[in-house]
């Protein structure tokens, strides 16, 4: 069955229950899968009414043999880290059968990425305790590996992902040797889902990443100025402010569910 039902009429909101704070919104989720069935329930828990509308989508790299070559070299012991940016990059590590050695350390960006690593068999010895970014992995280095130099690094990407960490890595002075994991690309919503956010009646957006935000720009347009736009970090609120989209509330941590309390936090302050 459909997440979606198109709305007609104006809206008018209930006074929320204590216990159900978003009551009466219905809140975009950009992501399909179990990532936006997680999300869609604990939004429901509170009481909004999600739309699923999946916005982008992931696709195999353009130059397979050398993301297959890396992961050769990667199982033969070659590399002292590999670098794990996205959930996305532990499902294309999955789908390769990729080994990832006892010598061969795995830095993961965020808790995220660290339970997807886990729960693919993988393990996770570096994980940024303050800011789940790339940029937050880079300022964490040197003191979690206790300054060792120079490592052999393997950092996997997706293909339009900004080079924070293999850029500053090596600028460092370690051996870096960045690949192209996997592509980023657009998926269109249905007519009925853009109708309903021009309309103004979807309540709020949940915008998780760089390519979601450019999504959401091109497909919806200049966003109603009642609608709330919520990102999940402060690099994805400056890739979406870069593109012209407006973003309300930004996430304090980097999670799905820092995200959903970031929209509750600005609902309640609403009534």
């Amino acid at each position: 069955m459909s997440e979606y039902e198109p709305v007609t009429g104006a809206i008018n909101l209930p006074n929320p229950r204590p216990d159900k704070p978003l009551t009466g919104w219905r809140v975009l989720v950009p992501r399909g899968g179990p990532w936006g069935d997680s999300v869609a329930a604990s939004l429901r828990m509170r009481g909004a009414s999600p739309i699923i509308a999946p916005m982008i989508n992931f696709a195999a790299t353009d130059d397979a043999p050398a993301l297959e070559a890396a992961l050769g070299r990667l199982a033969a012991g070659a590399f002292d880290w590999v670098t794990v940016t996205s959930a996305t990059t532990v499902d294309v590590l999955s789908s390769h059968r990729a080994v990832i050695p006892p010598t061969t350390k795995v830095a993961a960006v965020g808790e995220s990425t660290a339970a997807a690593l886990i729960a693919a068999g993988y393990r996770a010895d570096l994980v940024p305790s303050e800011d789940n970014s790339a940029k937050g992995l880079l300022d964490e280095w040197s003191a979690a590996t206790e300054g060792a130099f120079p490592l052999r690094v393997l950092a996997l990407r997706s293909a339009i992902a900004k080079q924070v960490l293999s850029i500053g890595l090596a600028a460092i002075g370690h051996h870096v040797e960045a690949v192209v994991a996997y592509r980023t690309v657009g998926v269109p919503v249905a007519q009925s889902v853009i109708d309903d956010v021009r309309a103004g009646n979807v309540r709020a957006l949940l915008v998780t990443s760089g390519s979601v935000a450019e999504q959401v720009h091109q497909q919806f347009g200049p966003i109603p100025e009642h609608t709330l736009v919520a990102a999940i970090g402060p690099q994805t609120m400056h890739d979406a402010e870069d593109l012209g989209l407006r973003v309300d509330v930004v996430a304090s941590e980097r999670s799905a569910e820092s995200l959903i309390e970031a929209v509750v936090k600005a609902a309640t302050q609403q009534v």
